[in-house]
C-alpha cells in the first residue's frame, strides 16, 4: 500500500509541484494551504509523514509541529521542514522541537525523496514489536542500520578477520568499538571469584557485541573470545552513540529493549542456581540451538563440551553424562562431536 504524505505549504506552486513529485514517486499525497488546516488534516487523515513549510499565515511550521507533538495520535508522525530559511538558529530550533529532517528551498527532487524514504524507514523500525531479548536488540540495531541512520556497515567500515581463540576485547578494558559479527561465532566469558570462567552469552552472525559497556560508559565486565574463524566489523564508539542518542525515539526504544534483556539474563542466572542439572542442560541446548539456526536451517551445535559446561555452569563430566542421557532418550543426536537437537519442544518443556 502506498505511503501517504501530507504537504503543508501556503505557496500554491510549491505545494502542487511537491505533491506532483511525490505522486510520480508512488506516494499518495494530500495537501494543506496553511498551518491551521495542516494540523486539522494531519489529525484527521493520520498521514505516514508530513512535509511542512515554516513561514506560513494562520500558523507557521513551528506552531504546526508544536501542536502535533501535543496530540497523542499525531505526535509520532515523521516531520520534515521544507523552507528557504537556512540560518543555523532556525535549523537548530526545528530539530530541538522534534523535527526529523530539514530540506531547504530550492531543493533537488532526489534530496526530498531520499529524506522521506529514510524517515519512513526509521519510523517503521521504531514501530516494530521487537522481542525484548538479545535477538530483539540485534533486530532493532539491524533495522536502524538498514534505515540509513547508520550507514551500510560493509561500505563504511573494514571487515577484520579473527582466528579461533583470538580475544576480541578484554574484561576491565575501556571500550572503543561496537562489534558486528559478519561471519563466525564469539563467546562472552566472565571470570568468577572462585577462579572459574563462565560463558554468559554466545553471539552468531548478525549479532552486535559489546554495547552494554558503550551505553553505560564503563569498562568491559566480560571478555569476548572468538569460537571459530570470524569476520567482524568494528564500529567506532562515537558513531554508535551518535546513532542511538541523536534521536530520542531511537534511544528510548533501544533502552526499553536492553532493559528487558538484562532481566532475561538475571532470570537465566536464577535458573542456573536453582534448576536441576537436566533442566539447565536442556535450557542451554535450546538456547544454543536457536543461536545456531534460523527458522529454515537445521545446523548442529558445533561447540566444545567444555564451552557448553562453562555456559551452563557445571563440570564437563556432568555435562557429558547428561548429554548421554538425552541421546538415549532421543532428545538429541550426536555425530562426530556435534549435537543436533531432535526434539526442541520436549527439551524446552522438560519437567525434571
Amino acid at each position: 500500500m502506498a505511503k501517504t504524505v501530507l504537504v503543508i505549504d501556503d505557496n500554491v506552486d510549491i505545494r502542487e509541484n511537491t505533491a506532483e513529485i511525490l505522486e510520480l514517486a508512488g506516494y499518495k499525497t494530500i495537501t494543506a494551504e496553511n498551518g491551521k488546516i495542516g494540523v486539522e488534516t494531519a489529525i484527521k487523515e493520520k498521514p505516514d509523514i508530513i512535509v511542512c513549510d515554516i513561514m506560513m499565515p494562520e500558523l507557521d511550521g513551528y506552531g504546526v509541529l508544536h501542536m502535533l507533538k501535543k496530540n497523542t495520535d499525531a505526535q509520532h508522525i515523521p516531520f520534515i521542514f521544507l523552507t528557504a530559511k537556512t540560518e543555523r538558529s532556525d535549523l537548530r530550533k526545528g530539530m530541538e522541537m522534534g523535527a526529523d529532517d530539514y530540506v531547504t528551498k530550492p531543493f533537488d527532487d532526489i534530496e526530498l525523496l531520499n529524506a522521506i524514504e529514510v524517515r519512513l524507514k526509521k519510523s517503521e523500525v521504531l514501530q516494530q514489536p521487537y522481542t525484548l531479548s538479545q535477538q530483539g536488540i540485534n533486530e532493532f540495531l539491524k533495522g536502524v542500520k538498514d534505515s540509513g541512520l547508520l550507514l551500510k556497515l560493509s561500505d563504511k567500515y573494514d571487515i577484520e578477520n579473527y582466528a579461533k581463540k583470538q580475544v576480541l576485547y578484554q574484561e576491565g578494558k575501556r571500550p572503543k568499538y561496537l562489534y558486528y559479527i559478519a561471519k563466525g561465532k564469539v563467546k562472552a566469558v566472565k571470570s568468577h571469584e572462585d577462579g572459574k570462567d563462565y560463558i554468559i552469552d554466545i553471539f552468531t552472525p548478525g549479532d552486535f557485541v559489546g554495547y552494554p559497556a558503550l551505553i553505560e560508559e564503563k569498562n568491559y565486565d566480560d571478555t569476548a573470545i572468538v569460537l571459530e574463524d570470524a569476520e567482524i566489523i568494528h564500529i567506532p564508539k562515537e558513531d554508535f552513540l551518535a546513532m542511538v542518542y541523536t534521536d530520542m525515539n531511537v534511544a528510548a526504544k533501544f533502552i526499553h529493549i536492553i532493559t528487558q534483556n538484562v532481566k532475561d539474563k538475571e532470570e537465566r542466572l536464577v535458573n542456573l542456581a536453582y534448576s536441576s542439572l537436566r533442566k539447565r542442560v536442556a535450557k542451554a541446548l535450546v538456547e544454543l540451538n536457536q543461536k545456531y539456526n534460523s527458522e529454515v536451517s537445521d545446523n548442529p551445535i558445533d561447540i566444545s563440551r567444555e564451552d557448553i559446561a562453562h555456559y551452563i555452569g557445571t563440570a564437563t563430566e556432568s555435562l557429558i553424562r547428561t548429554l548421554s542421557d538425552f541421546k538415549s532418550e532421543k532428545l538429541i543426536e550426536i555425530n562426530t562431536g556435534k549435537i543436533r537437537v531432535s526434539n526442541p519442544d520436549k527439551l524446552k518443556n522438560l519437567l525434571f
